[in-house]
């Protein structure tokens, strides 16, 4: 044990001490950040008495899963160290565009970040498909890397290259997303050292820990925060209303008509709190359908893969968990036979791999080509087993009853999500006071994303 723990700290401090070459210095221009202003304007501007609340994903595959994500997660939390942050990576390896398009529903839109670190191969349409659905679905920025290099010289008609350089700076533009060009600097890198693309890598594309390096240096220098850029795309996709000047109570409501398809509130330190109901256009939320999130299901029995790449429903959903639980199946893993029970539902009826389910309720829809275990069998080399279990749960994206938390930190925000997920379009929110206890109520933020 404590050779294993001086070969990391000797490791360690052979990366403090420089082990590897930095990249050069690199003039990224007046343009530089543009498209995550928000976000880095959130990071820069918070204060030791005014902690923004900021939350990242990392999203993507196998890259994305590697280590440098982490050094440029710790390079934003030295860097900004008074903002309240949540970064998570929810990347799937082995996941290229066309199919990381489906699990999307549940890791990606949930979440709903206020920054998207984004990498994927694979088809460009779906690759589009994705940025779309951020920019309509949510308010995040999206900073995209492009490829780095695995061969040199580029043979003609090398799908990196046309993706790096023509494709993905289409998606970019077409979609107000910042385009972090690694691919030039990765090869300028190389060159530089003299170094092949091997050098970088623990096989024919996977980083290996100077390539780690690497791509964590150069993501880390593109996000800047840059006050020179305009604001005018992002200023009012996110907006606060202070309650008691653009806000107030009377008679008990509080109402405000908003365009968007988020609205939080934000609790101010007081005390005794009292609860307020909750109206979205008259209705309570619960009573959306699309204000219910499925959330990522459980993992296949040998890579831990997603099963069910996508769950979706045909009728209103309720709060629960589902299990799917496989009662057939053949060793190639791409016939066999299943039965879903709910937690609340109870049992929902049993499919085959090869059709469309619909349960008995509506309440689970899976399509038979977002079943995981045969990838999962031909990558792993191992059978799912009979008897094989998935498990997913049914979350509220939205509060009925306003109970304001107690403000333990005057520096955070308490928010509160009372309805995300809603059309993008105008709604009316009303807070109905409860009881005799003034319900302490700092702002009311919502969110419209730039695409409808």
């Amino acid at each position: 044990m404590f050779g294993l723990w001086a070969l990391c700290a000797a490791t360690a401090a052979a990366l403090d001490e420089g082990a590897f070459v930095p990249p050069a210095p690199g003039e990224l221009g007046p343009e530089a950040g543009a498209g995550i202003q928000r976000t880095m304007t959130l990071l820069a501007t918070s204060t030791p008495q005014q902690r923004h609340r900021v939350r990242i994903l990392f999203y993507g595959q196998s890259i994305t899963q590697q280590e440098w994500w982490r050094e440029v997660a710790d390079d934003l939390r030295r860097r900004f160290p008074h903002a309240d942050l949540t970064i998570e990576n929810r990347a799937i390896g082995g996941f290229a565009a066309q199919m990381l398009v489906r699990p999307a529903e549940h890791d990606l839109y949930p979440f709903y970040p206020d920054l998207v670190i984004f990498h994927v191969y694979g088809d460009h349409t779906k690759y589009e498909e994705l940025i779309a659905s951020i920019r309509r679905r949510t308010t995040a920025e999206v900073a995209i890397s492009n490829d780095h290099h695995t061969v040199l010289p580029v043979p003609p008609g090398n799908w990196e290259e046309k993706m790096s350089y023509e494709l993905v700076p289409a998606i970019a533009r077409k979609y107000g997303c910042y385009l972090m060009d690694i691919r030039t600097e990765w090869r300028r890198y190389l060159e530089a050292n003299g170094l092949a693309p091997s050098a970088l890598l623990r096989d024919g594309v996977h980083l290996n820990e100077h390539g780690n390096y690497l791509l964590a240096e150069l993501i880390k220098r593109r996000l800047v925060y840059n006050p020179a850029l305009p604001d005018d795309a992002w200023r009012d996709m996110v907006r606060t209303y202070q309650v008691g000047t653009d806000l107030r109570w009377e008679g008990g409501r509080l109402v405000l008509e908003f365009e968007g398809n988020r609205v939080d509130a934000i609790a101010a330190a007081a005390e005794p709190r009292g609860p307020a109901r909750v109206l979205i256009d008259g209705k309570k939320p619960s009573e959306f359908p699309e204000l219910y999130a499925i959330t990522r299901p459980s993992g296949t029995a040998n890579i831990g893969w997603p099963a069910v790449t996508r769950v979706s429903y045909e009728r209103p959903l309720i709060l629960e968990t589902w299990t799917a639980r496989i009662t057939e199946i053949n060793d190639a893993a791409d016939e066999f036979r299943f039965e879903v029970l709910g937690s609340r539902t109870g049992p929902d009826g049993s499919g085959a791999s090869g059709e469309r389910f619909v349960s008995a309720s509506g309440r689970v829809v899976i399509e038979p080509g977002d079943w995981c275990l045969a990838y999962d069998r031909r990558v792993s080399g191992k059978p799912t087993p009979a008897g094989f279990k998935t498990t997913w749960q049914v979350v509220p994206m939205f509060a009925d009853v306003y109970e304001p938390p107690a403000v333990e930190d005057p520096t955070r925000e308490y928010a509160t999500a009372l309805a995300q997920g809603l059309t993008n379009e105008r709604h009316t929110l009303e807070l109905i006071q409860q009881g005799n206890a003034a319900v302490p109520l700092r702002a009311i933020r919502v969110y419209r994303p730039p695409l409808r």
